[in-house]
Protein backbone atom coordinates (compact mmCIF):
# COMPACT_ATOMS: atom_id res chain seq x y z
CA UNK A 1 0.00 0.00 0.00
CA UNK A 2 1.20 3.55 -0.74
CA UNK A 3 -0.74 6.74 0.26
CA UNK A 4 0.17 10.27 -0.72
CA UNK A 5 -1.45 13.89 1.10
CA UNK A 6 -3.78 15.67 -1.77
CA UNK A 7 -5.11 19.24 -1.15
CA UNK A 8 -8.16 19.93 0.82
CA UNK A 9 -7.30 17.08 3.39
CA UNK A 10 -7.42 14.14 1.04
CA UNK A 11 -5.81 10.81 0.81
CA UNK A 12 -4.71 9.33 -2.36
CA UNK A 13 -3.98 5.38 -1.28
CA UNK A 14 -2.59 2.76 -3.97
CA UNK A 15 -2.96 -0.61 -3.47
CA UNK A 16 -0.33 -3.94 -4.76
CA UNK A 17 0.30 -5.63 -6.60
CA UNK A 18 2.47 -2.31 -7.94
CA UNK A 19 4.02 -2.59 -11.30
CA UNK A 20 7.64 -1.36 -11.67
CA UNK A 21 8.96 1.02 -13.91
CA UNK A 22 11.84 3.12 -15.02
CA UNK A 23 9.63 6.41 -16.05
CA UNK A 24 6.83 8.24 -14.73
CA UNK A 25 3.78 6.93 -17.12
CA UNK A 26 2.05 9.32 -19.31
CA UNK A 27 -1.41 8.84 -17.78
CA UNK A 28 -2.96 7.73 -14.78
CA UNK A 29 -1.30 7.21 -10.76
CA UNK A 30 1.69 6.52 -9.49
CA UNK A 31 4.09 6.60 -7.21
CA UNK A 32 7.50 7.35 -6.50
CA UNK A 33 9.85 5.67 -4.30
CA UNK A 34 13.57 5.63 -4.14
CA UNK A 35 16.81 5.94 -1.61
CA UNK A 36 18.93 8.94 -0.69
CA UNK A 37 21.32 7.86 -3.03
CA UNK A 38 18.64 7.64 -6.25
CA UNK A 39 19.85 3.93 -6.85
CA UNK A 40 16.68 2.43 -7.60
CA UNK A 41 16.49 1.50 -11.36
CA UNK A 42 12.75 1.30 -11.46
CA UNK A 43 11.57 3.86 -8.59
CA UNK A 44 8.16 3.98 -10.00
CA UNK A 45 5.42 2.00 -8.98
CA UNK A 46 1.93 1.76 -10.63
CA UNK A 47 -1.24 0.86 -8.09
CA UNK A 48 -3.69 -2.12 -9.28
CA UNK A 49 -5.89 0.36 -8.17
CA UNK A 50 -6.78 3.34 -5.74
CA UNK A 51 -8.77 5.80 -4.36
CA UNK A 52 -8.96 9.37 -2.62
CA UNK A 53 -10.41 9.47 0.68
CA UNK A 54 -10.97 12.39 3.23
CA UNK A 55 -8.83 12.12 5.89
CA UNK A 56 -11.28 13.13 8.65
CA UNK A 57 -13.27 9.52 7.01
CA UNK A 58 -10.56 7.21 7.53
CA UNK A 59 -10.86 4.52 10.29
CA UNK A 60 -8.98 5.21 14.11
CA UNK A 61 -6.80 2.80 15.10
CA UNK A 62 -5.50 1.75 18.08
CA UNK A 63 -1.74 2.57 18.36
CA UNK A 64 0.68 0.20 18.69
CA UNK A 65 2.74 0.35 21.82
CA UNK A 66 7.17 1.00 21.42
CA UNK A 67 9.63 0.59 23.65
CA UNK A 68 11.99 3.39 22.45
CA UNK A 69 15.93 3.69 23.34
CA UNK A 70 17.11 7.09 22.80
CA UNK A 71 19.93 7.29 20.13
CA UNK A 72 23.96 6.69 20.96
CA UNK A 73 25.34 10.14 21.76
CA UNK A 74 28.63 8.81 21.77
CA UNK A 75 27.95 7.81 18.01
CA UNK A 76 27.11 11.34 17.22
CA UNK A 77 29.65 12.97 18.63
CA UNK A 78 32.05 10.91 16.71
CA UNK A 79 30.41 12.41 13.41
CA UNK A 80 30.17 16.10 14.84
CA UNK A 81 33.60 16.36 15.28
CA UNK A 82 34.87 14.51 11.68
CA UNK A 83 32.25 17.16 10.31
CA UNK A 84 33.46 19.99 12.66
CA UNK A 85 36.81 19.08 10.99
CA UNK A 86 36.20 18.85 7.15
CA UNK A 87 34.27 22.33 7.94
CA UNK A 88 36.96 24.13 9.26
CA UNK A 89 39.02 22.21 6.46
CA UNK A 90 36.82 23.62 3.63
CA UNK A 91 35.16 20.39 2.31
CA UNK A 92 32.18 21.38 3.53
CA UNK A 93 29.92 25.17 4.28
CA UNK A 94 26.91 22.48 5.62
CA UNK A 95 26.00 18.76 6.21
CA UNK A 96 23.29 17.22 8.06
CA UNK A 97 23.84 14.38 10.38
CA UNK A 98 21.09 11.99 11.10
CA UNK A 99 20.71 10.22 14.31
CA UNK A 100 18.35 7.33 15.05
CA UNK A 101 16.16 6.70 18.23
CA UNK A 102 15.42 2.57 17.86
CA UNK A 103 12.54 1.03 19.48
CA UNK A 104 10.85 -2.39 19.61
CA UNK A 105 6.98 -3.49 18.91
CA UNK A 106 5.53 -4.64 22.66
CA UNK A 107 2.09 -5.02 21.00
CA UNK A 108 -0.28 -3.97 18.43
CA UNK A 109 0.25 -3.32 14.64
CA UNK A 110 2.75 -0.84 13.11
CA UNK A 111 0.78 -0.33 10.19
CA UNK A 112 -1.87 1.46 11.77
CA UNK A 113 1.21 4.55 12.23
CA UNK A 114 -0.25 4.78 8.26
CA UNK A 115 -3.34 5.85 9.44
CA UNK A 116 -2.28 7.97 12.05
CA UNK A 117 -0.26 10.11 10.02
CA UNK A 118 -2.63 10.24 7.29
CA UNK A 119 -4.89 12.29 9.16
CA UNK A 120 -2.34 14.53 10.70
CA UNK A 121 -3.76 18.27 9.14
CA UNK A 122 -1.94 20.50 6.56
CA UNK A 123 0.82 22.57 6.53
CA UNK A 124 2.19 18.73 6.68
CA UNK A 125 1.75 16.32 3.41
CA UNK A 126 1.31 12.97 4.39
CA UNK A 127 2.77 10.06 2.65
CA UNK A 128 3.15 6.29 3.55
CA UNK A 129 4.53 3.13 1.77
CA UNK A 130 4.06 -0.23 3.40
CA UNK A 131 5.33 -3.64 1.70
CA UNK A 132 4.38 -6.98 4.03
CA UNK A 133 6.15 -6.53 7.35
CA UNK A 134 7.93 -3.63 6.46
CA UNK A 135 6.99 -0.11 5.93
CA UNK A 136 7.53 3.98 6.67
CA UNK A 137 4.89 6.44 7.31
CA UNK A 138 5.28 10.21 8.24
CA UNK A 139 3.86 13.95 7.91
CA UNK A 140 6.59 16.09 6.33
CA UNK A 141 6.31 20.15 6.30
CA UNK A 142 9.44 20.00 3.14
CA UNK A 143 8.12 20.23 -0.10
CA UNK A 144 10.97 18.64 -2.99
CA UNK A 145 9.03 20.60 -5.84
CA UNK A 146 5.60 20.21 -6.93
CA UNK A 147 5.50 20.48 -11.17
CA UNK A 148 2.36 21.92 -12.58
CA UNK A 149 2.04 22.68 -15.97
CA UNK A 150 5.17 24.65 -16.82
CA UNK A 151 5.54 26.10 -13.23
CA UNK A 152 7.44 24.65 -10.64
CA UNK A 153 7.23 25.62 -6.95
CA UNK A 154 10.01 24.82 -4.33
CA UNK A 155 11.00 26.01 -1.07
CA UNK A 156 14.06 26.19 1.70
CA UNK A 157 12.81 25.22 4.92
CA UNK A 158 15.66 25.05 7.61
CA UNK A 159 16.18 26.78 11.09
CA UNK A 160 14.17 25.53 13.90
CA UNK A 161 13.35 26.24 17.34
CA UNK A 162 10.39 25.63 19.51
CA UNK A 163 7.79 27.37 19.34
CA UNK A 164 7.68 29.06 22.21
CA UNK A 165 10.96 30.27 21.09
CA UNK A 166 9.57 31.70 17.85
CA UNK A 167 10.49 35.75 18.85
CA UNK A 168 14.70 34.15 19.43
CA UNK A 169 14.67 32.14 16.01
CA UNK A 170 13.52 35.37 13.81
CA UNK A 171 16.96 37.03 15.36
CA UNK A 172 19.04 34.06 15.64
CA UNK A 173 21.97 34.46 13.88
CA UNK A 174 22.61 31.15 13.12
CA UNK A 175 19.72 29.82 12.49
CA UNK A 176 19.33 32.44 10.07
CA UNK A 177 22.80 31.67 8.57
CA UNK A 178 21.91 28.42 7.97
CA UNK A 179 18.84 29.27 6.26
CA UNK A 180 20.27 31.52 3.91
CA UNK A 181 23.13 28.62 2.44
CA UNK A 182 19.79 26.50 1.99
CA UNK A 183 17.79 29.06 -0.23
CA UNK A 184 20.62 30.87 -1.91
CA UNK A 185 21.88 27.43 -2.91
CA UNK A 186 18.33 26.02 -4.02
CA UNK A 187 17.92 29.46 -6.03
CA UNK A 188 21.61 28.86 -7.88
CA UNK A 189 20.69 25.24 -8.59
CA UNK A 190 17.23 26.73 -10.44
CA UNK A 191 18.85 29.35 -11.98
CA UNK A 192 19.37 28.26 -15.26
CA UNK A 193 15.51 26.75 -15.51
CA UNK A 194 13.83 30.13 -15.94
CA UNK A 195 12.30 33.25 -14.01
CA UNK A 196 12.55 32.81 -10.40
CA UNK A 197 10.11 34.06 -8.12
CA UNK A 198 11.58 33.98 -4.57
CA UNK A 199 8.81 35.38 -1.44
CA UNK A 200 10.12 36.22 1.72
CA UNK A 201 11.30 34.66 4.74
CA UNK A 202 8.43 33.35 7.37
CA UNK A 203 7.88 31.30 10.32
CA UNK A 204 6.44 27.93 9.50
CA UNK A 205 4.63 27.14 12.60
CA UNK A 206 4.18 23.47 13.06
CA UNK A 207 2.68 22.99 16.36
CA UNK A 208 5.96 22.48 18.78
CA UNK A 209 7.76 23.27 16.47
CA UNK A 210 8.69 26.27 14.18
CA UNK A 211 10.68 26.70 10.90
CA UNK A 212 12.14 29.52 8.31
CA UNK A 213 10.40 28.82 5.09
CA UNK A 214 10.44 30.84 1.83
CA UNK A 215 9.01 29.95 -1.45
CA UNK A 216 10.29 30.02 -4.71
CA UNK A 217 8.71 29.39 -7.84
CA UNK A 218 10.43 29.07 -11.13
CA UNK A 219 8.28 29.87 -14.46
CA UNK A 220 10.04 26.34 -16.52
CA UNK A 221 11.48 28.07 -20.27
CA UNK A 222 11.78 24.50 -21.89
CA UNK A 223 10.31 21.39 -20.85
CA UNK A 224 12.32 18.79 -18.31
CA UNK A 225 11.47 15.61 -17.38
CA UNK A 226 10.47 14.62 -13.82
CA UNK A 227 13.25 11.76 -13.17
CA UNK A 228 16.00 15.14 -14.53
CA UNK A 229 14.39 17.46 -11.97
CA UNK A 230 14.72 14.97 -8.98
CA UNK A 231 18.02 14.67 -9.83
CA UNK A 232 18.51 18.12 -9.70
CA UNK A 233 16.98 19.21 -6.45
CA UNK A 234 17.55 16.14 -4.21
CA UNK A 235 18.99 16.29 -1.85
CA UNK A 236 17.53 19.72 -0.99
CA UNK A 237 20.47 22.05 0.63
CA UNK A 238 18.12 21.42 4.07
CA UNK A 239 19.59 17.90 4.23
CA UNK A 240 22.43 17.64 1.82
CA UNK A 241 25.85 18.83 1.42
CA UNK A 242 26.86 22.01 0.35
CA UNK A 243 28.53 22.35 -1.65
CA UNK A 244 27.38 19.26 -3.24
CA UNK A 245 30.01 16.61 -4.52
CA UNK A 246 30.91 13.26 -5.25
CA UNK A 247 32.97 13.53 -2.16
CA UNK A 248 30.88 15.57 0.15
CA UNK A 249 27.91 12.92 -1.08
CA UNK A 250 29.81 9.87 -0.27
CA UNK A 251 30.90 11.72 2.91
CA UNK A 252 27.44 11.81 4.29
CA UNK A 253 26.33 8.94 3.12
CA UNK A 254 28.76 7.22 4.78
CA UNK A 255 28.08 8.86 8.28
CA UNK A 256 24.16 8.21 7.59
CA UNK A 257 25.41 4.57 7.50
CA UNK A 258 27.08 4.78 10.61
CA UNK A 259 24.31 6.34 12.85
CA UNK A 260 22.12 3.41 11.34
CA UNK A 261 19.95 5.93 9.14
CA UNK A 262 17.19 3.85 7.09
CA UNK A 263 18.24 4.57 3.32
CA UNK A 264 14.84 6.28 2.37
CA UNK A 265 15.17 8.83 5.16
CA UNK A 266 14.78 12.26 3.57
CA UNK A 267 14.63 10.84 0.26
CA UNK A 268 11.90 11.86 -2.05
CA UNK A 269 8.90 10.53 -2.07
CA UNK A 270 6.07 11.20 -4.89
CA UNK A 271 2.93 11.09 -7.01
CA UNK A 272 2.09 11.30 -10.34
CA UNK A 273 -1.71 12.58 -10.65
CA UNK A 274 -3.79 14.39 -13.01
CA UNK A 275 -0.64 14.74 -15.15
CA UNK A 276 0.67 16.84 -12.10
CA UNK A 277 3.44 16.10 -9.71
CA UNK A 278 3.90 16.45 -6.08
CA UNK A 279 7.20 15.20 -4.23
CA UNK A 280 8.34 15.20 -0.40
CA UNK A 281 11.52 15.13 1.30
CA UNK A 282 10.85 12.32 3.52
CA UNK A 283 11.27 13.23 6.76
CA UNK A 284 9.45 13.32 10.12
CA UNK A 285 8.21 10.27 9.83
CA UNK A 286 8.99 6.35 11.34
CA UNK A 287 10.48 3.18 9.77
CA UNK A 288 10.02 -0.19 10.89
CA UNK A 289 10.51 -3.83 9.40
CA UNK A 290 9.22 -6.66 11.61
CA UNK A 291 9.21 -6.16 14.87
CA UNK A 292 12.00 -3.26 14.55
CA UNK A 293 11.00 0.63 15.12
CA UNK A 294 13.35 3.74 13.99
CA UNK A 295 12.47 7.07 14.22
CA UNK A 296 15.06 9.47 12.24
CA UNK A 297 16.14 13.11 12.41
CA UNK A 298 18.97 15.09 11.02
CA UNK A 299 20.15 18.54 11.88
CA UNK A 300 22.13 21.13 9.43
CA UNK A 301 25.66 21.64 10.96
CA UNK A 302 27.73 24.88 9.51
CA UNK A 303 30.92 25.85 11.09
CA UNK A 304 28.67 28.08 14.08
CA UNK A 305 27.16 24.78 15.65
CA UNK A 306 27.32 23.81 18.66
CA UNK A 307 26.94 19.77 19.50
CA UNK A 308 24.91 20.20 22.67
CA UNK A 309 22.57 22.71 20.90
CA UNK A 310 22.39 20.18 17.82
CA UNK A 311 21.10 17.39 20.21
CA UNK A 312 18.87 19.58 21.64
CA UNK A 313 16.70 19.92 18.12
CA UNK A 314 17.21 16.94 17.19
CA UNK A 315 15.53 15.62 20.07
CA UNK A 316 12.95 18.10 19.63
CA UNK A 317 12.49 16.70 16.18
CA UNK A 318 11.66 13.25 16.83
CA UNK A 319 9.62 14.53 20.20
CA UNK A 320 7.51 16.26 17.84
CA UNK A 321 7.06 13.49 15.41
CA UNK A 322 5.69 11.46 18.27
CA UNK A 323 3.22 14.45 19.09
CA UNK A 324 2.00 14.39 15.92
CA UNK A 325 0.44 11.27 16.18
CA UNK A 326 -0.21 11.04 20.02
CA UNK A 327 2.64 8.36 20.89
Amino acid sequence: MALFGLPGERRLIGYGPFARSARCPEEGVAFYRNDFGLSAAEPWLIPARWEIVDAATLPEQAMPVIDWQLPDAASFAQVFQEISLAIRRGVFEKTVPVTVEHGKLREGDLRALALAFARVPAPKIAYAWIDGEKGFAGATPELLFELRGERLHTMALAGTARTEEREILAVDEKEIREHEFVAQSLMAKLADLGALIREERTILDLGPIVHFQTLIHVDLEQSISIDALLRKLHPTPALGPLPRTRETMELLLDWRQSLGCPPEFGAPFGLWYEKQFRAVVAIRGIWWSGHEVLLPAGCGVIEPSRMVNEWRELRLKREAVKSAIGI
